[in-house]
C-alpha cells in the first residue's frame, strides 16, 4: 500500500522515538518492520531478522502464534472493552485466578494496569497508603538500589538508580534511599568478588536499620538488573535482602517486569531463592508480547488494609481507562495455557546450557570485559581496556556499531550503552538461538576491530 521510501520519510517527519537520539536517527536509514514470523521480524523490503531481544523483552512463544491470535479474535467478537471501575469482565476474572495460582505464596489479589512503569507505581502507592492508613505517618520513603530501573513515571523514576536516565528529572522526584547494587564487575564498594563477603548486603542492612521507621518498602529487580546493564546478582543476595527487609517490618516489592515469565529460567525470578514478596510487579511477557497489559499482585494483608466504610475513604484511588482490558486479558490467559501445554519453562533448561556454552568464547575477544547470564537474560560488557576496565568514550558509540553490524547479518539486538543485550524468546528453537549467538560474536568482533 505504501512504498518503503514513503514510510521512511513519514517516520522521520512525524515519529519521536523513545530512548533515541533523534539527531542521529534523522541521519540514518530507518528500519521499518512490517510483520513477524516465529522468531523473526521482516521489514518493509522483505529482509528477515532474528528477534534477538524479544521485541524489547516481551515476546515468548513467537510471532504469529495462531492460538494467541485466535484468543484476540474470539474476545474481540465478544467484548473489546468494559471498565473495571466497579464492574468486572470474564477474561480479567479468569486471568486473576490464574495469576494467583502461579505466583509465589501469599499473593492473591491482582490490580491491573497497562505497562511495567504503572505496575511499579501502583505497588509504591499501595504500600505508602497502607502504612498511612495504619497510622504510620512517618513512613514516606522507599529503599531501592543503584543501577535499578523501574520505569518512567515520576514515582518509578524516583526509586530508579540510573543517572543517565533519571538525573535530569531529579527536581521533580520524591526522595528515596539507595543501597549499592551488587555490580561485581564494577563494585561500588571497591572490593573483589569472592573475598568481599557480600559486603553490599551489610551496607543495605545499615540503611534499613537507620531509616526503617520512615520507610514503606524495599524495591528490587530480582536476580538481574535489566536496564542497568544486565547486572546479575550473586547467589544468595536476593534472599538475604528479603530476609532483612522482613525482619525489619518493611514491605518487599519485586519488579519482575523484565525477569518474569521465564526469562531467568523459572516462571518468576524470586522463586529461585524462596522469596515471597508483598508485591509482585508484572508486565512485558504477560501476554506473550501481543498486547499491553500489566499486573500488580499483592497479599490478602495488603488488600485488607484498604477495606472500611465508604466514608472512611480507604479506597485505593488509582486506575486506568484500559485497566483489565478483556482482549489483553484473554490473550494473557492463552499465553499461560501455552506455557503449560508446551512445557516452555522445562524445555528452556537445555537451551540455557546451549546459550552458556555459546557465550564462552566471547571472553576471548580483547574488548569484552565481562559476560553476564541468568537464564535467557544476557549482558556482554564491552570495554576500551580489559586490563583497567576502562569504558569506551560515549562518542565512540560502540554498542550502536555492534547493533548495526548485527543488522547487516540478519539479527536485531539493542545495546544498553556498551553492554550488548541478548534476550531471546523463551520458546526459541536451538538452531535460531545458536545463529543469534554466532552473529552477535561476529558483530562484536567486527565493531571492535578484534583480530
Amino acid at each position: 500500500m505504501y512504498s518503503s521510501e514513503q514510510l521512511k520519510d513519514w517516520d522521520k517527519r512525524y515519529i519521536w522515538h523513545p530512548f533515541t537520539q533523534m539527531g542521529d536517527y534523522m541521519e540514518s536509514d530507518p528500519l521499518i518492520i512490517e510483520r513477524g514470523e516465529g522468531f523473526h521480524l521482516i521489514d518493509v523490503e522483505g529482509r528477515r531478522y532474528i528477534d534477538g531481544v524479544s521485541s524489547l523483552w516481551v515476546l515468548v512463544h513467537g510471532h504469529g502464534r495462531r492460538e494467541l491470535i485466535d484468543a484476540i479474535e474470539r474476545q474481540s467478537k465478544e467484548l473489546c472493552h468494559s471498565t473495571l471501575l466497579g464492574l468486572a469482565n470474564v477474561p480479567a476474572v479468569v486471568l486473576a485466578k490464574e495469576l494467583a495460582a502461579i505466583t509465589p505464596g501469599g499473593l492473591e489479589r491482582v490490580f491491573y494496569s497497562d505497562n511495567g512503569s504503572t505496575s511499579v507505581e501502583i505497588a509504591i502507592k499501595m504500600s505508602y497508603q497502607y502504612w498511612q492508613q495504619r497510622g504510620e505517618k512517618k513512613k514516606k520513603r522507599f529503599i531501592s538500589f543503584t543501577n535499578g530501573y523501574h520505569g518512567d513515571t515520576i514515582g518509578s523514576v524516583s526509586i530508579g538508580g540510573i543517572d543517565l536516565f533519571h538525573k535530569v528529572y531529579r527536581p521533580l522526584l520524591f526522595r528515596s534511599y539507595k543501597a549499592p547494587s551488587p555490580y561485581c564487575y564494577r563494585c561500588p564498594l571497591k572490593l573483589e568478588r569472592g573475598s568481599c563477603g557480600m559486603a553490599c548486603v551489610g551496607e543495605f542492612e545499615r540503611i534499613v536499620k537507620k531509616y526503617k521507621d520512615e520507610v514503606c518498602a524495599v524495591v528490587i529487580e530480582p536476580l538481574v538488573q535489566g536496564a542497568g546493564g544486565m547486572i546479575t546478582q550473586p547467589e544468595g543476595f536476593l534472599g538475604r535482602v528479603w530476609r532483612i527487609a522482613k525482619d525489619n517490618g518493611l514491605h518487599f516489592i519485586t519488579d519482575e517486569v523484565a525477569a518474569g515469565f521465564g526469562r531467568t529460567g523459572t516462571m518468576f525470578a524470586c522463586e529461585q531463592e524462596g522469596v515471597e514478596p508483598d508485591f509482585l510487579c508484572l508486565a512485558k511477557g504477560i501476554t506473550g508480547g501481543y498486547l499491553p497489559l500489566a499486573a500488580t499482585v499483592t497479599t490478602k494483608e495488603i488488600f485488607n488494609g484498604f477495606l472500611g466504610r465508604f466514608d472512611e475513604f480507604k479506597t485505593f484511588f488509582h486506575g486506568h481507562t484500559y485497566t483489565g482490558n478483556p482482549v489483553a486479558c484473554a490473550v494473557a490467559v492463552e499465553n499461560l495455557a501455552l506455557f503449560k501445554k508446551e512445557r516452555t519453562i522445562e524445555r528452556m533448561a537445555d537451551k540455557i546450557a546451549l546459550l552458556r556454552d555459546g557465550l564462552k568464547r566471547f571472553s576471548d575477544l580483547p574488548n569484552v570485559g565481562e559476560v553476564r547470564q541468568r537464564g535467557f537474560m544476557v549482558g556482554i560488557e564491552l570495554v576500551k581496556s580489559r586490563k583497567t576496565k576502562r569504558p569506551y568514550p560515549p562518542a565512540a558509540k560502540v554498542g550502536q556499531r555492534v547493533t548495526l553490524e548485527a543488522r547487516k547479518r540478519g539479527v536485531i539486538i539493542r545495546p544498553l550503552g556498551d553492554v550488548i543485550v541478548l534476550m531471546p524468546p523463551p520458546a526459541i528453537d536451538s538452531g535460531t538461538l545458536k545463529e543469534l549467538v554466532d552473529v552477535t560474536y561476529d558483530s562484536i568482533k567486527k565493531a571492535t576491530g578484534a583480530p
